[in-house]
Parts: C-alpha cells; structure tokens; sequence
C-alpha cells in the first residue's frame, strides 16, 4: 500500500511536484472515480475491465491486472496471448504471484507460472492532458527478480506521470531454445515485455496516461531488454522513448541457445533429442525450477536470442548500424560498476590477479596490469578493487560500464541527437555490507535513488537531494524527451562530447577527457579483447 511509506521523500518533494508538471489543473481526462468510503478504494473503467486499486494522498496504486493469459498447458513456450477482458469489477490491491525463478541469494525457489501481471501508479491531482508514462523493466540476469520490487508511487508523484511495472517470464521459460520448439519465437521473456507495452498503449489512458509518450526503462538485464526492443520489428511504435541503466545490447546466437538449451533439458531428464520438447512438457514448474539451477549466472545465464522473428540479429549489430527503433535515449552506468562482482577474489593475491588478467586479457594482459597494478590497491581487498576496476572501465561483462558504455553511447548519437549519457557516481550507497569493503557505486546502486522505499529512509539530506534530482531527470526526459529541469544542474546532450556525473550537490557535465582519464579509455579503446563468457573465480 501507498500510505507512509515514503514520508521522507514526499516531504521533500511535495512542494515541487505542482511546479515539475506544470499540468495540474482541476479537470481530468481520465476514467478515474474515487470511492467515498474510508477504504479510499478507486475505480477505473479500462477497455481490459474494471479495476479497483487503492488511493492515498499521494497518489493510486492499482496492483497485479493480468495483460496475458497464463502461459500453462499447451501456452508453455508459446508466445503470451492477450488476457480476456473481465466482467464486473477487479480486485486490484495485492501484487500478482511472482514469475518461476530458482533459489538466489537465500531466497526459496519459485514454480509458479501464472504470473504476468503489471501495475500501475498514479499521481494524485487531476490533470486537463494525458501524462507521460514510464514503463519499468526490472533486471535479476533474466533469471530473478518481478515487478512488486518496485514501487512507482514516488517516482509518480515526483514527475505528475504515470509509473508501470511488470512481471515477464524467466530464465528456462523466457529464454528458451530446444529441438522440436514449434514457431519461430524464442524470446518469450521479451515478447511478454512487449505485451505489457501493447497492454499499456490500449489501456492506459484510461489511468490518465498518454499511450503516445511511452518511455521504457530498466536496469541490469532490465537495461539489456530495452536495448533488445529497439533492436526488435515487433516493438516499433510500443514506446516513444527508451533509458538504459546499467545495461548493453548483448545477445545469443541459436546455436548457443541451443547449446544451453540441451544441457537444461539432460539437466531435466530430457536428454532424448527425439522427445525434448514433449518431454519438457510433461515436467512440472517444480521440477524444471528444480533443474534450472545451472541455466544462470552473470556471464552464463539465458540472454535475447538473435537470430529470430522477434529479434532477426544481434542487438549490439542493430544500433552499431543504425538499424534500430530510432528514438530519444538516456544512457548511462555506475562509477564501480562491477566491483561488488570480484568479491570472490577478495582474499587473492598478486600471483592470482595476474594470473586472472592473462587469462582475460591475453597479449594485452601487460599493458593492462602496468594501467592496473596489484600494489597500488589498498592492501586488503587488493584484488577485488583491482579487477572491479579493470571490468568496469573495460566493460568486459557485456559492455556494462566505463569505455563500452561510452561508446554504445556515442554510436547510438551518431544517429539520434536526443541521446544522453550519465554516469551514476553516488559514494557509499546502500549496497555497503562490509567495513573492510567499499563497493562504492556499484551495479544497481543507483536504483534506490529512483524507487525510494523503506531501505533508503536512511538517506542523509545529500542523498535524498540526489534521489530528488535524479527522479526529476528521469521524470523530464519521459515527458520531453529532454533530461533538463529548471534549477537542476545542466545536462548535455552526448554528441557535445560529455556525460552527466551525477553526485549529489556537485552533479555536473564532466568533459569526455575528463572521463577517458577515470576509466583508462586510451587503452581500452585501443586493444581487442572479447567479452567474458564464464563467472571469473579465484
């Protein structure tokens, strides 16, 4: 529920919202209708059905609305199809059941496969036009994670628009190739993605949104997915425009797939090549969840199918060319992005970190440890500071980070003016769980700037400044395509050669030599060297 929960941030942004709008008058385009009993319950009258979610001061959340049917029985490994309008008036105040996931981080496995669901946020007040919409794709490596992680009634309120989240299908039922799979689609993840947006763009007007000002965005593989959609035919004219955190455009061929595909089936008691796919189908989401164990990690997990109707080549190749969903884009990463990634290694020595870049890095392994050696990192934790340095600023997971990042950034500009680039360089966040061991701003530790929730009421006032400003950015570039607010720290666009640095008070433009001298670009920029197709360990 709304209530109370971010008392901290609207304190400290209920003054602006009416000023971040400029739309806040006393009519209202939507189909919204405010009940009159205590409950505060509020209706709205969607061409999917009638839905009844809650309403607060700040805002109405309306919680887990299925936009496809559930993908069971003979749906399994087919393309979502649309969920059946309802009759009479839904339940919309609890969030839909979580998508099938194995065991993470203690978390207990997840079997259910009844799960696409969204939500939706609303800010309070009324207003005469439709307001913008930020559709949220949330990240896990395309394993993990489900769209009630995030609430939008902050970033609602904040900006006078409209917030959705979603559920989509996972690991091996969203990213699945085996023989026998009937169809050309693979990429069912994906295109449960682009139903939510198809969902969105036929009702969401009915919320009081603007289905022609459809910004997505999302983090980690949330990221990697926004870049698969504007690689992606299927999804043109779903979304007007687009924000990559912390994510690139990386994919897997068919034979990969399938590869990854076959050893999921044997790992299942599919191993018949004949029999895999009815197999896998007589299999319960208990077992499959059960066996899926393997079919994960950061560099080994499921990834977007290239090669496919939905996805015909590699994303990185599409924006590389040109050949992409050409639309406004905001772009950007964190300072640390990997570092949090090379704890394993916090107890190597020098002999095991030169051991690592050689075998990374191959002929260039010495220009890369006389850029970064062993003994200028501080004696404890040497190796975990010394490889997140090298992974960020190479950008060797997948381009998250450093030079690739920027240069994603600049071919996308080449392109579409409207590109803006950002650097994430928030210190001390959050993430922090170890005196010995300062992540910094590592990966994804910019997201609880954009979803306040219980665990950033701790921010201190330059925290929450920044997670007001970033809100505000993000916020500005949803409705205008334009990143820019009044009173905030000028932001310019990445043909102009710079990149937002945003920290705190002292958020600013840096220049692009100014960031080719933190991240080493000189050398990354110059040598080959491929991404990195295993989880590196001491």
């Amino acid at each position: 529920m709304i209530g109370g929960r971010y008392a901290l941030v609207i304190a400290t942004i209920s003054a602006v919202v009416a000023a971040s709008s400029g739309c806040a008058t006393n009519d209202s385009t939507s189909d919204i209708s405010e009940a009159t009993s205590d409950s505060r319950s509020i209706t709205v009258d969607a061409p999917a059905g009638v839905v009844e979610g809650v309403a607060s001061d700040t805002g109405s959340e309306f919680l887990g609305i299925p936009y496809a049917q559930a993908p069971i029985g003979d749906l399994r490994w087919q393309p979502p199809v649309p969920a059946a309008p309802w009759d009479g008036v839904r339940d919309a105040t609890e969030f839909g059941p979580t998508c099938a996931q194995a065991a993470k981080g203690g978390a207990d496995a997840i079997d259910n496969e009844d799960c696409l669901s969204l939500n939706v946020y609303t800010p309070s007040g009324e207003s005469t036009e439709p307001r913008p919409v930020m559709f949220w794709i949330h990240g896990g490596g395309f394993t993990s994670g489900s769209g009630d992680q995030y609430d939008g009634s902050a970033l609602a309120e904040t900006n006078d628009l409209v917030v959705v989240t979603i559920n989509y299908r996972l690991g091996f039922l969203g990213f699945l190739d085996v023989p026998g799979m009937t169809g050309g689609e693979r990429n069912f993840g994906l295109l449960d993605q682009q139903a939510a947006m198809r969902w969105t763009r036929d009702n969401i007007a009915a919320f009081g949104g603007d289905p022609n000002r459809v910004t997505i965005f999302g983090s980690s593989a949330g990221g990697h997915s926004v870049c698969a959609h504007l690689a992606s035919p299927s999804a043109v004219g779903l979304f007007q425009g687009a924000i990559i955190q912390s994510g690139g455009c990386p994919s897997h061929s068919r034979d990969e797939a399938m590869t990854d595909g076959k050893n999921f089936a044997a790992e299942s008691g599919c191993a018949d090549i004949d029999a895999v796919i009815s197999c896998l189908r007589t299999k319960t989401g208990e077992q499959l969840t059960a066996a899926s164990a393997k079919f994960s990690g950061i560099l080994t997990g499921p990834l977007p199918i290239a090669g496919t109707p939905e996805l015909p080549v590699p994303p990185s190749d599409a924006v590389r060319s040109g050949n992409f969903n050409n639309i406004p884009i905001l772009i950007g990463s964190t300072r640390n992005e990997t570092r949090s990634w090379a704890k394993p290694f916090a107890d190597a020595n020098k002999q095991m970190y030169e051991m690592e870049i050689r075998k990374e890095f191959g002929p260039n392994a010495d220009e890369v440890l006389a850029r970064y050696p062993y003994d200028s990192y501080p004696s404890t934790n040497a190796a975990t500071y010394a490889l997140g340095d090298v992974w960020t600023d190479s950008g060797v997971f997948y381009g998250l980070g450093g030079c690739q990042d920027r240069e994603l950034a600049r071919r996308i500009s080449e392109y579409q003016p409207q590109t803006y680039s950002y650097r994430f360089d928030g210190e001390n966040t959050p993430l922090d769980d170890a005196a010995d061991l300062i992540v910094g701003s590592a990966h994804s530790s910019e997201k609880p700037y954009l979803w306040p929730s219980e665990k950033t009421e701790a921010f201190t006032d330059d925290k929450r400044e920044l997670s007001h400003d970033m809100m505000r950015y993000w916020g500005a570039f949803a409705a205008n395509s334009d990143p820019n607010v009044a009173g905030q720290a000028p932001w310019t666009a990445t043909s102009n050669g710079s990149v937002m640095s945003l920290h705190g008070n002292d958020s600013g433009v840096i220049s692009d030599a100014q960031f080719t001298e933190d991240h080493h670009c000189d050398l990354w920029d110059r040598i080959e060297y491929p991404w990195l197709t295993y989880n590196p360990a001491p």
